[in-house]
């Protein structure tokens, strides 16, 4: 595993994710929205940052990157499709493209959904899933400007990663996300050992993720849903919930 990734709290319930490639040290933020405790945690962890990854045009999400590139003098890396509503960009991505950090190389895998033009990243050195605002702990993102065909297949896309993959959300929405998944999942026993763990962290004052993949699978109600139709109609309970 050359990859690491860690989670820095910012805004309300929002994370960006530091990530590291252990054999060069090249450093990556995702979605620094809050340039002051991004660059806190940069300089914490060193001082370098070679690139800035954005994985959808929200400003909860990209509203501190000109700061931040501003301070590191560093590359902005995000989708092509949102070229026009993202901050400027230097490389303009789209689905199976590599992206290089160090030795590590990341996949970007499109998953509209949530936006049109959101992109998640996949670095297999270190099973590391860069999920935006696609795929969260117990949950996925609202249906803002895709259908529930999009998100599915999104979903879909995602799954069929390793077990392994450890899942770096946007938000820290795990406790409210299950709360939801056992009012239609009360009996699933995965879920009610997933939740108990989830209390633990959230009680020690620790982040609710990274998750695994192969646990999500398991627990996560969007996850389970078995077609369009099943997947439409829990999205639609959860908007209301």
């Amino acid at each position: 595993m050359t990859i690491s990734a860690t989670p820095v709290p910012i805004l309300t319930d929002n994370y960006a994710w530091l990530l590291r490639d252990s054999n060069t040290g090249a450093t990556a933020i995702v979605d620094p929205a809050d340039a002051g405790p991004v660059i806190e945690a940069i300089e914490k962890a060193g001082g370098r940052l070679d690139a800035i990854l954005l994985t959808h045009h929200h400003a909860d999400h990209t509203a501190g990157t000109d700061e931040v590139r501003s301070r590191f003098n560093c590359p902005v890396i995000g989708a092509a499709a949102d070229r026009h509503r993202l901050p400027k960009l230097d490389d303009a991505v789209k689905d199976g493209d590599a992206v290089r950090l160090g030795d590590a190389v990341g996949r970007v895998i499109e998953t509209p959904g949530h936006t049109r033009g959101q992109i998640n990243f996949f670095f297999p050195d270190g099973d590391i899933l860069l999920s935006g605002d696609t795929l969260f702990s117990l949950g996925c993102g609202r249906l803002i400007e895709g259908s529930a065909e999009e998100m599915f297949d999104s979903l879909r896309k995602l799954a069929a990663l390793p077990g392994d993959t450890q899942v770096c959300c946007g938000h820290e929405y795990t406790e409210a996300n299950a709360r939801f998944a056992l009012s239609v999942d009360p009996d699933n026993k995965a879920l009610h050992a997933f939740v108990a763990k989830v209390e633990q962290l959230r009680a020690a004052g620790q982040p609710s993720v990274p998750s695994l993949l192969s646990e999500e699978l398991q627990a996560n109600p969007f996850l389970l849903a078995p077609d369009v139709a099943s997947f439409a109609a829990v999205r639609a309970k959860k908007d209301k919930f």
